[in-house]
């Protein structure tokens, strides 16, 4: 995961750039973008990094669909797509009532059927270039759209409900977890999303899991957790993802962080391999009392996560 780091407003495009640069000299296969609330649009961060790279996947890890209509979506992504020239996973999701309704001030009513409406326009979109002429209850456009001809820009879903993980596997082309352990991976996850891609004649979906890693010291383990749960714990607020744990074993983030020593690390990213997963993104969780310690614990990590490329 690469993304915007708060407090860096100045140097903040540079720092994208070079950032993906170092990923992928570091033999990465893949940037994922998460679209923060309050911070540098995901798909303009890609862009950016669209440029600083040549050979990374880079995807956004996602982008709410009510932040854009359909036809505002094609248009970005598939420029996008241009600028890295084919390098573009579009990864989209319904996000959750507190930013829908509660920041957008939007109705977070049928989220599920949202998605597929909304699914049914991009995928007329991504098809061109030519016009896009869709009708459904929720929309009805007849636009021309003549931007490239690259293809194809896949899609991902955020999905974790069952619906969505239908939806996934037959409309799209995987999905993109976050706070998903093992367990609720290989029982709840990938047999829905692998039947529904199988029952619609699509290949094998991608499973993209979010996992936050902390290289450190074995006494460093636990308060590695609770820095987990302090940065990134606010998500298992969310119902959609209070269900998602209640599939598994894990009841925060902090017991999905991989930490400790490099043996460690090392088998719990093999053991969501083993349970199914196709893609590990993994988010760097540095610790230290100074700027300094951090910056060495985020360097340490990430020296050692491109050493596991070749075999995760």
């Amino acid at each position: 995961m690469v993304g915007p780091e708060r407090g860096r407003y100045a140097d903040k495009v540079a720092r994208l750039a070079a950032d993906a640069a170092a990923a992928e000299a570091a033999g990465f296969s893949s940037l994922w973008v998460p679209q923060i609330p309050d911070d540098f649009d995901a798909l303009t961060a890609v862009t950016v990094m669209g440029q600083a790279t040549q050979r990374v996947e880079i995807g956004t890890a996602v982008l709410p669909i009510h932040s854009r209509h359909p036809i505002a979506m094609a248009q970005q992504a598939l420029s996008t797509q241009a600028v890295c020239n084919g390098r573009l996973t579009l990864g989209l999701g319904p996000s959750h009532h507190w930013i829908v309704e509660g920041m957008f001030g939007l109705s977070y009513d049928r989220p599920a059927h949202q998605v597929r409406t909304y699914l049914e326009v991009l995928a007329a979109a991504f098809a061109g270039p030519g016009p896009v002429d869709v009708e459904n209850d929720r929309y009805r456009v007849h636009n021309p759209l003549d931007i490239t001809d690259i293809t194809p820009t896949p899609i991902l879903l955020a999905a974790l409900a069952p619906v969505m993980l239908r939806m996934a596997g037959e409309l799209a082309d995987g999905t993109i977890l976050w706070l998903a352990d093992e367990r609720a991976i290989s029982e709840h996850v990938v047999p829905r999303i692998t039947k529904a891609a199988a029952d619609a004649g699509r290949p094998e979906p991608r499973v993209v899991a979010g996992v936050p890693v902390a290289l450190c010291r074995d006494n460093e383990v636990d308060g590695a957790r609770e820095r987990a749960n302090q940065l990134l714990g606010h998500a298992e607020y969310s119902p959609n993802y209070q269900r998602l744990l209640d599939h598994g074993n894990a009841t925060d983030v902090g017991d999905i962080l991989a930490a400790g020593d490099e043996q460690a690390v090392r088998n719990r990213l093999e053991s969501f391999r083993d349970a199914g997963v196709t893609d590990v993104s993994v988010r760097t969780l540095p610790i230290g009392s100074t700027r300094d310690e951090r910056r060495a614990s985020k360097q340490r990590t990430l020296e050692f996560l491109s050493s596991l490329c070749p075999e995760l």
